[in-house]
């Protein structure tokens, strides 16, 4: 299974733009740019499409660990915050973060746990990040 995604740019690194489409067509000629990367300008970044996708796959992986533990989430609700940092040679994705709040009836906090630790290492995004993943899991 592959997805595909496509990326223009002109111009130079800070004064450039650029747009992001996606084949399914859910995200078409999105602008991207610095000023939308480092700075509070509109369009979207790299960091921003990788916290959706890590959202999205944890969440998804959480309810298939969910259904082999025999249970079925009433709501999933995951928030995940893409770390960017300087470094010596130059930036780098330094953490991504997890912020669940779940209802799911009738489980226990161990089974909870054990649903979560399993999603956050098992999803293909999570596999995919050579960095810090960290999770903070609330059962409500």
């Amino acid at each position: 299974m592959q997805r595909t995604a496509d990326a223009k740019w002109q111009g130079d690194l800070k004064t450039g733009t650029g747009e992001i489409s996606m084949a399914s067509g859910i995200l078409s000629h999105v602008p991207y740019s610095f000023h939308s990367r480092f700075e509070q300008g509109k369009g979207t970044n790299p960091e921003e499409l990788l916290a959706a996708a890590h959202a999205g796959c944890f969440t998804m992986a959480l309810s298939n660990q969910l259904a082999q533990a025999g249970f079925k989430a009433e709501s999933l609700e995951t928030t995940c915050t893409i770390t960017l940092d300087k470094k010596d040679d130059g930036f780098g994705i330094t953490e991504s973060h997890l912020e669940l709040k779940a209802k799911v009836p009738g489980i226990s906090r161990e089974a909870f746990d054990k649903a979560t630790a399993g999603a956050k290492t098992g999803c293909p995004v999570s596999k995919l990040y050579n960095t810090n993943i960290t999770l903070n899991a609330t059962l409500l």
